[in-house]
């Protein structure tokens, strides 16, 4: 028989894409999502790479209890992809937190009140190496709460280790996916997220000055292939796999790509660290990612390799491919 998988946050840039990776590979699919309006948009974006015979909708809020035992019958395993991803720093931390936190104990208790096998969560590599120095980390790390983090950080790390102890002594298994900034092909014809945004800018000459910025990458299809992987992977259970560039990536090589491929509005200019804290100041977004700033963060991805079999995107296919795709749109 089919099986079935509740993946919630489909809406989004990394959930279209784990919709279509399922499809693809046969699975029966329950998307969550605010209403039927956007369940429409979703399909139509996921139909551009895959079939959707098996696809449904199902309307959920994860900060409300109503409906995730009913939408949890007959679920064989979840995909708990849904989270927002903020640069900005908020006035009030709980924000962030309360969603992230609440929303996957709710996703995860209902699951585990309907008897699903197994849960492949979304967390981040902001959950693995913020607030520590420079230097290679792995799934063994956890980012430091007192380390001067984001508050972003904050909210994936308490939320994926509430999850942890959620399903400590359970009867369904939890796998953890941590990716770092995703790349790729948007579905939706949106730059949704703020990768999206940072290529669509770029593209579009908004970026005038790059930050000294290196970030740990990896193509959104990648991440999609790695959840659908750990739904079966021997192994698996239990484990965190990291899902990044084992070395960091300048911005600045990103918008040299970019200029290579074409597009010539793209600048390659860097902007300098004092002048970026100054603007800070009046400026959220830039204030949020000042932890990134300067700093060289690497990662061991050898359990990713070995036990999910991946094979990692080429970066600059993935910048190129971003880009492509929001002009197409």
């Amino acid at each position: 028989m089919t099986e079935r998988v509740l993946l919630t946050g489909i809406s989004g840039f990394v959930g279209q894409h784990c919709g279509a990776e399922l499809l693809n590979e046969g699975y029966e699919v329950v998307g969550t999502v605010r209403s039927a309006k956007k369940g429409e948009v979703v399909e139509a974006g996921i139909a551009k790479v895959a079939p959707t015979e098996k696809l449904s909708f199902v309307e959920l809020d994860l900060l409300e209890d109503a409906g995730w035992d009913d939408a949890m019958q007959g679920i064989d395993h979840v995909l708990h992809v849904a989270s927002p991803y903020f640069v900005a720093e908020p006035k009030d931390e709980d924000e962030y937190i309360k969603p992230a936190v609440e929303g996957t104990l709710r996703v995860i208790a209902a699951a585990q009140k309907a008897g699903a096998k197994r849960m492949v969560l979304t967390s981040s590599v902001v959950a693995v190496a913020q607030g520590h120095p420079d230097g290679r980390y792995g799934p063994e790390t956890w980012s430091d709460l007192d380390g001067g983090i984001s508050t972003y950080a904050k909210s994936k790390t308490l939320a994926e280790r509430a999850a942890w102890d959620a399903v400590e002594g359970s009867a369904m298994e939890l796998v953890v996916i941590n990716p770092g900034g995703v790349f790729g092909p948007t579905l939706s014809g949106r730059a949704d997220g703020q990768s999206m945004m940072m290529v669509s800018d770029m593209i579009n000459g908004k970026m005038p000055l790059l930050p000294d910025m290196k970030l740990g990458m990896v193509d959104v299809r990648d991440v999609a292939r790695l959840h659908v992987a750990a739904i079966t992977a021997d192994g698996a259970a239990g484990r965190r796999f990291i899902a990044a560039t084992s070395t960091p990536v300048d911005v600045v090589d990103l918008a040299t790509a970019l200029k290579d491929a074409g597009f010539t509005k793209v600048s390659t200019r860097r902007a300098p660290t004092p002048l970026l804290k100054i603007v800070a100041l009046f400026d959220k977004s830039v204030r949020g990612t000042l932890p990134l700033v300067g700093r060289t963060i690497l990662f061991d991805t050898q359990l990713t390799m070995e036990l999910l079999d991946w094979v990692p995107t080429p970066v600059d296919q993935s910048i190129v491919d971003t880009a492509r795709s929001l002009t197409a749109a």
